[in-house]
């Protein structure tokens, strides 16, 4: 590993937020050339992309920060609590069923798309998908899988259950994240275009749009000029909460993996309850959920969800510095693969959205809520509208729920795949 020219996690974070204020800041230009560049690329995608410049010309690696640690172990809980304490449980229970069906599909577009690709990428390239031992490629993809059907944390879990050699485990991670990206940006790219979009699918979106009136209107209602009495007091909770699901989290995975041979067992499609980060995200979300039968909802008035979204930010930069564009074209066969694998999972979702007429914004947050996790499916659903942005956290939860067992289906599905 090449040492980057900053390796100062204070110097690093400043860069970042530089980063997010330059595009916050030339992303609200109501004229002239930013106003054409935003039309055309999404301000969130810029979030991810110039931190990965960044980290591909060398001024700044994730390999020797810890600031993606902080952001998803401390930000992302606090994050999830101020973004479901004014949450409208009923209202959400009214979207319908779709919103789950096209959650599950994106599932199986997964499931289904890695040993698909490797039979597909087999025939003009063998070498690609082939290897023996822990060298094998089906090992590798196995941690995609994790990382696509439930986030950062199923992905580190295949990568202890499949053993696939760390040498070689940087391709997989390239893979994840280009293949990830480019299908995001298409998402934040039909966003300006939801109505022509549902318009096609002949999508009944007015579900959606009552749970944002609602929203809006209860937001109007208590808004108020926030006080430092406010901000304190949003801190106490978002941190008080982070620090008991750490607490929680910790004691009640170590627990579950010391009393049952099931958990404990990587290869169980139960393992994902043995983990620290899965229980971290649930109990966040249960207490932020559990804040919102209270007083404490009226603080989105004061801008919880705001600052919520601004913790969503910092770690979106942060997930940025993963990516090393230097490196796209090293290895095109794995690339080519990662590409038909999430162009499987995306045409299985609009195939379903189309057959059961699911409005467009829960064909773009059921795919973040397996490929994104947590970090972005919210992220992705504000973009429709800030109001909406419980629904991602809610499905996000779900991802956690069935990655492990999914990503291990499709691991045992692309093993045979690759010795077809």
């Amino acid at each position: 590993m090449n040492q980057p020219l900053i390796t100062d996690d204070t110097v690093v974070f400043g860069l970042l937020t530089l980063c997010l204020g330059f595009i916050f800041y030339t992303s609200s230009r109501k004229q002239g050339f930013w106003k054409k560049f935003y039309s055309f690329v999404p301000a969130i995608l810029m979030c991810y992309l110039l931190p990965g410049v960044m980290a591909s010309v060398g001024l700044v690696s994730d390999e020797t920060s810890n600031l993606y640690f902080m952001a998803s172990r401390y930000l992302l809980p606090a994050a999830l609590v101020l973004m479901t304490l004014s949450i409208d449980l009923k209202a959400i229970a009214n979207l319908g069923s779709k919103a789950l069906i096209m959650f599950l599909t994106g599932s199986l577009g997964i499931i289904i798309g890695g040993p698909i690709a490797i039979l597909i990428v087999s025939i003009f390239s063998p070498e690609t998908v082939g290897g023996n031992d822990f060298d094998a490629i089906w090992r590798g993809l196995s941690t995609i899988a994790g990382s696509w059907i439930g986030g950062g944390a199923n992905q580190a879990a295949m990568f202890e259950i499949f053993k696939f050699n760390p040498d070689r485990y940087g391709e997989m991670i390239l893979v994840d994240v280009v293949g990830a990206n480019i299908w995001m940006a298409i998402l934040l790219l039909g966003v300006g275009k939801t109505k022509r979009i549902d318009h096609w699918l002949k999508a009944d979106a007015s579900a959606i749009e009552s749970l944002k009136e609602k929203v809006t209107e209860f937001t109007k209602r208590i808004t108020r000029v926030p006080t430092l009495n406010d901000y304190l007091m949003m801190l106490f909770l978002a941190f008080t909460a982070v620090g008991i699901a750490h607490f929680f989290g910790g004691h009640l995975s170590k627990f579950l993996v010391q009393s049952s041979e099931t958990i404990s067992n990587p290869k169980s499609f139960l393992s994902f309850l043995g983990g620290n980060f899965f229980w971290m995200v649930v109990i966040a979300t249960f207490i932020g959920v559990l804040l919102s039968f209270t007083k404490a909802k009226n603080y989105e008035g004061a801008g919880a969800s705001k600052i919520g979204g601004m913790f969503i930010y910092i770690l979106v930069a942060t997930i940025g510095m993963k990516m090393d564009l230097s490196r796209v074209l090293e290895n095109p066969g794995l690339l080519v693969l990662g590409l038909i694998w999430i162009s499987i999972h995306a045409g299985l979702l609009i195939l379903v959205a189309k057959l059961i007429k699911a409005p467009y914004f829960f064909l773009a947050v059921g795919s973040q809520a397996n490929v994104g996790g947590a970090a972005s499916a919210p992220v992705v659903a504000a973009e429709f509208h800030s109001s909406l942005t419980s629904v991602g956290v809610l499905l996000a939860v779900l991802g956690y729920v069935v990655g492990t067992g999914g990503a291990l289906l499709c691991a045992y599905l692309m093993e045979i795949a690759s010795k077809v």
